[in-house]
């Protein structure tokens, strides 16, 4: 019997290591979906949370995935210091814009172009949080910008402000036209 309640205690202690595992994992937060103009540039912001204190060892990685399901591409790399690619789609087209002290490790793409569109990914590892959740950002690249809701709104108050002035003109101009009429009708009484 005692050795079924050292079994029972080791694996009740095995399931609470692990879920403090778990929890130790790096969480790393992205935007879901990023529209950008075709020929700009963009950032691609990426964060992160770990349980331990942020070390030499901390790792960076971004890869691309087309949306034509070709095969991923690497993006970028950060260890100690930033790596850009040597070949590939993104050669000389992104830059580092992150702050490790600040748990952000994002990029700014250059020159984006339609053959961007896909999801980029996002992984952190820091050391002993090796494992964790990987950030994604779909990215698609228009020709030009859509018409959003803060352009509606101000079309929206523009043409509101504009009716409202041409009521109240015409409010103002049909009064002067009955005071006249009214006045010259006073005219031709009093004169008769």
């Amino acid at each position: 019997m005692r050795g079924r309640t050292w079994l029972g205690a080791a694996l009740v202690l095995g399931a609470q290591l692990r879920a403090l595992w778990l929890a130790a994992a790096v969480e790393v937060h992205t935007a879901k979906e990023v529209v950008a103009v075709n020929g700009t540039n963009q950032r691609l912001k990426c964060t992160f949370s770990s349980s331990s204190p942020v070390g030499q060892q901390l790792s960076v990685s971004w890869n691309f995935q087309p949306e034509d399901l070709g095969s991923h591409e690497p993006v970028f790399y950060y260890l100690k210091e930033p790596y850009k690619p040597p070949s590939g789609r993104f050669k000389d087209r992104v830059t580092w814009d992150g702050n490790i002290e600040r748990n952000d490790v994002s990029i700014i793409i250059w020159n984006l172009q339609p053959s961007d569109n896909g999801t980029f990914t996002c992984q952190v590892t820091n050391w002993p949080d090796v494992y964790g959740t990987i950030g994604e950002v779909r990215l698609r690249v228009v020709q030009k910008v859509n018409f959003s809701e803060i352009h509606f709104l101000a079309v929206a108050i523009g043409s509101a402000s504009v009716l409202m002035i041409i009521v109240v003109t015409a409010v103002v101009i049909c009064r002067r036209h009955r005071r006249k009429a009214r006045d010259k009708r006073l005219e031709v009484a009093d004169t008769e």
